[in-house]
């Protein structure tokens, strides 16, 4: 299984509420944050909801 190492580039002030909360429910909290979280449905749908926020690379275990 996968992981995926997720990088907020961009800043999430002045965005919609709704992104504002993706990106903290997600853990990121300043530009060049990451997280690693698991590949999964529910990841990849919160991932898709910020896209043009964070860069996304996949981490084997």
């Amino acid at each position: 299984m996968t992981d995926l190492k997720i990088t907020l580039i961009r800043s999430a002030a002045h965005r919609l509420p709704n992104q504002r909360k993706v990106v903290k429910a997600l853990g990121l909290g300043r530009i060049n944050s990451s997280v690693v979280l698991p590949d999964n449905a529910a990841t990849r749908g919160a991932l898709m909801k910020i896209a043009h926020l964070i860069s996304v690379e996949e981490v084997n275990k």
